[in-house]
């Protein structure tokens, strides 16, 4: 057999694509490999495309140049990622500052190549702990009952509702995690997502938006160009993100890290950026604020964010960084952001643990256990309870050793609570006040108040709850534990000017000091239909 000529070996490489021949050999998938050129001019995401297609189909992990400036261009193609990723200090231009193909587009999307499973699933009832059915593989469960509408939002964006759905792990042994929230005697869908048993975990990489100058006067139109993240068992590290160019036009990102019906996933050591608040006519008709989000969470269960920052958390130009919806179990630890909200419910778990919050705030609706702890925030409330879906919390709050500067230190009378329900508008569901709220030391500096500023009465006199007369005679105090004197504060509960005050609540509920060392907020039965 002879041995092939050198141009005949060159003709097959071309064949064959850019680079492949040599990546047909490598155990590392390059992006240079496929056509990169890494200049930060030259439109890479078609050979980004390739590497992770290449790298897919078998099973290779990926490594972009720590030195390359990737441009990710203007067509609407998406680099689907299922192997591990290392960007190192690799850069990515994203250039939304004239048109693109697609601008709801994904970049990237980090996706499982397993099948969906097939499961049998006739009825459900809240709080079920176990299904009659065995899946070969863990799976991420999601269920929706198109029968029945539930977060109907109240206010300037006012909607008709969604769905209401579910979503959970379900094991193999027929156990479920991700507590079911409703009842179904009719499930319109589920979906079976089997769960990788392999962590993927993607590395590094410095992403830069130059925005979007879009403008649309009236509604929204949400811009994607962005990372989804839709594979259970994800782990994304140290990915840094920043928006350059923006104007006094533009329209809202999704979320520049778009998590959505798995579960299962960490976002660590990364760095969030702040965008721009923008002016539209809402669905009311009336003007409303409306802004881009960096992370964005929807159906997820175990959500974890561990050490992601972001610059300038006290910036009111700037809208809040996070918003999710419909998600089971939610952690924050060591972060610094401008605010943690949940938007459509969050239920289980909800903690926020050693981290800094700035003016937008920690803000919730749902159901569980909401826990604050070794924190500080700067929003107008310690907790803004959602009243555009009814400011109902069912179940305990925790706050354990926190600081609060009410509305970042800005002249306010500050509510420790904040939450509003008159009773006239049907959300889809019971609204509820805390079941018991425990405050165990808690510093607040009320120093910048208005002057007719009467502050927190917690000094051996009965705490004001409300300026609200109805809600006020339905509330009742009782202190557990004696203060250690007459007249002053129970121990470990700090003030720097008056004293703190609980106001504005919506239904009955009971506020209690506890153990001497802060108080606790109890709500003897179940709430209200609204």
């Amino acid at each position: 057999m002879s041995t092939p000529q050198p141009l005949v070996l060159l003709a097959l490489a071309l064949a064959m694509g850019p680079g492949t021949a040599e990546a047909e050999t490598a155990d590392v998938v390059r992006y240079e490999a496929f056509g990169a050129v890494g200049d930060g001019t030259h439109d890479d995401l078609p050979a980004i495309c390739r590497a992770h297609e290449h790298a897919n189909a078998r099973g290779l992990p990926v490594k972009s140049d720590p030195g390359a400036t990737y441009h990710l261009g203007r067509r609407a193609l998406t680099a689907v990622i299922a192997t591990d990723t290392d960007w190192s200090t690799s850069r990515f231009t994203i250039d939304d500052s004239s048109e693109v193909e697609n601008h709801k587009h994904a970049l990237f999307e980090v996706r499982s190549l397993l099948p969906p499973a097939t499961l049998k699933i006739e009825s459900l009832v809240r709080d079920q702990q176990r299904l009659d059915v065995r899946p070969e593989l863990e799976c991420y469960v999601a269920v929706r009952n198109d029968k029945i509408k539930r977060f109907i939002r109240r206010g300037l964006n006012q909607n008709a509702g969604t769905s209401q759905r579910d979503c959970f792990i379900l094991h193999r042994d027929g156990s479920i995690e991700g507590a079911i929230d409703w009842d179904y005697d009719h499930i319109s869908h589920v979906d079976a997502l089997p769960i990788d048993p392999k962590k993927l975990v993607l590395r590094g990489g410095v992403f830069t938006t130059i925005a979007n100058q879009m403008t649309q006067e009236v509604g929204y139109n949400y811009w994607g160009r962005h990372m989804v993240i839709s594979r259970s068992n994800t782990e994304i590290q140290g990915l840094r993100h920043y928006v350059t160019g923006e104007t006094s036009v533009g329209h809202p990102y999704s979320g520049f890290i778009s998590i959505h019906s798995c579960a299962n996933v960490t976002l660590r050591d990364c760095v969030a950026a702040a965008h721009r608040t923008y002016q539209t006519i809402g669905t009311a008709g009336k003007p409303v604020s409306m802004g881009s989000y960096d992370y964005s969470a929807s159906s997820v269960v175990n959500f974890t964010m561990i050490n992601c920052r972001m610059d300038d958390i006290n910036d009111r130009s700037r809208w809040g960084v996070i918003g999710s919806n419909f998600c089971k179990n939610m952690l924050l630890e060591d972060c610094v952001l401008n605010r943690m909200d949940a938007h459509m419910g969050v239920s289980g778990s909800y903690i926020i643990r050693r981290c800094t919050l700035g003016y937008a705030g920690l803000n919730a609706i749902g159901r569980g256990r909401l826990l604050v702890e070794d924190s500080t925030l700067y929003g107008g409330s310690l907790i803004n309870l959602r009243s555009d879906y009814g400011s109902t919390w069912e179940g305990e709050v925790v706050i354990r050793n926190c600081r609060w500067i009410p509305s970042a230190g800005r002249t306010t009378t500050p509510y420790l609570v904040s939450l509003r329900n008159d009773g006239q508008h049907d959300f889809g569901y019971d609204c509820f006040m805390p079941r018991e709220m425990t405050i165990d030391g808690l510093h607040v500096d009320d120093s910048n108040h208005p002057d007719d500023y009467q502050g927190f009465f917690l000094s051996g006199k009965t705490p004001r709850v409300s300026p609200n007369a109805r809600v006020a005679e339905k509330v009742v105090v009782v202190w557990e534990g004696q203060p250690s004197s007459q007249g002053s504060e129970p121990a470990r509960v700090q003030r720097t000017n008056r004293s703190y005050a609980l106001r504005e609540a919506a239904a009955g509920g009971a506020l209690r000091a506890s153990r001497g060392s802060g108080l606790s907020w109890r709500q003897p039965g179940r709430g209200s239909r609204s």
